[in-house]
């Protein structure tokens, strides 16, 4: 068992501000150490062309690109080596699990990965220059692992396969650029079918209209159904999908056969988060455990957020913080069942 924790980062202010203050948090990190040893061990199958990549930026969301200017400007960092870090943009991802369940009024997701890619850092961000207000945990430190924004729209993802990877985005970049730049489900279902996609995933969307949609996304098709549960694979790209679906079959089952007793958030909550429910996984080992449990409210703009399994959650008010009163929560902590290390909290992580 190891205790673990989340540290909660609210800002206020242009992208380039947020960009070089995020930069001087992570200058002594541990989270910069252990990426650079990781690098060393996993070299780049790729090449960034500086021009190319601020381009498609400034095509889709040209905000995050000030941002990565900011990051540059803290860090003293070449820019080459900040699109390797910090981008998104035909980045590699790693095998993951999740699971989501929504509801016409929130939102339940199961973050499944690696300890050694979880970062702890829960992100509030209200922008003075371009964009939607954010809230949502970071991957890769620009992208959000899942989130909603100030209109009520919420985005969750699934990873599918990295069969044929294209020229394009990766999921945890999507899913910020979404958040920013969109204000319901048909602007984020435009947005999904409009960006390059580098690997194959499912976005989950809710907004206040109370309508799921799932988008499943390739580098070479987007098609959108409408359903309130999603695992880890295609229902209408099915050609898509990796010949190993067992588990995610498996979850899926479990969250249909239970749904019907799932009458109100806490019985979600709880269906998604304790152990015995058969849907949250301990696989930290296979890239697939369960690290945090989140739910959103688009309606009422209210998160719901907890580290490890049968927890109670953090309530985080965004609503309240969107008018300016600062949350009191500084650190979110909580225990997950595996003695793997994690990015944020130690040496040596590779």
């Amino acid at each position: 068992m190891k205790q673990i924790y989340s540290d909660v980062i609210q800002f206020r202010g242009t992208h380039e501000e947020f960009g070089y203050m995020q930069g001087e948090q992570l200058k002594d990190s541990f989270i910069l150490a252990n990426r650079k040893k990781q690098w060393k061990v996993r070299r780049p199958r790729f090449h960034i062309d500086v021009q190319e990549t601020k381009q498609i930026f400034q095509m889709h969301a040209p905000q995050i690109w000030s941002e990565l200017i900011g990051l540059k400007e803290a860090l003293q960092w070449s820019m080459e080596e900040v699109l390797q870090e910090f981008s998104g943009y035909r980045l590699e991802y790693v095998r993951s699990g999740c699971s989501i369940f929504t509801d016409q009024n929130y939102m339940v997701r199961n973050y499944d990965y690696h300890p050694k890619t979880y970062e702890g850092r829960f992100m509030l961000f209200q922008p003075t220059d371009d964009g939607y207000a954010t809230i949502g945990p970071s991957q890769r430190i620009t992208g959000r692992m899942d989130g909603m924004n100030e209109k009520g729209l919420v985005i969750g993802y699934n990873f599918m396969h990295r069969k044929k990877p294209g020229d394009g985005f990766i999921c945890n970049m999507i899913a910020r650029m979404l958040l920013e730049n969109c204000a319901t489900v048909d602007e984020a279902i435009s947005f999904l079918q409009e960006i390059p996609h580098r690997h194959s995933f499912s976005y989950v969307l809710l907004d206040q209209q109370g309508e799921t949609y799932v988008v499943e996304a390739t580098p070479r098709q987007v098609v959108v159904r409408q359903s309130n549960m999603c695992t880890n694979h295609f229902e209408l790209l099915t050609e898509e999908n990796r010949f190993h679906l067992d588990d995610s079959k498996r979850r899926m089952d479990v969250i249909k056969q239970q749904q019907l007793n799932v009458t109100d958030v806490e019985k979600a909550y709880h269906m998604m988060n304790d152990a015995e429910g058969g849907v949250f996984s301990k696989e930290y080992k296979n890239w697939a455990g369960t690290i945090h449990t989140a739910v959103y409210f688009p309606k009422k703009l209210e998160v719901w957020f907890a580290l490890g399994e049968q927890k109670k959650p953090a309530l985080l008010s965004f609503e309240d913080w969107l008018k300016g009163k600062d949350t009191q929560i500084r650190r979110i902590r909580g225990v997950v069942d595996t003695d793997l290390p994690f990015v944020h909290m130690e040496e040596n992580v590779r």
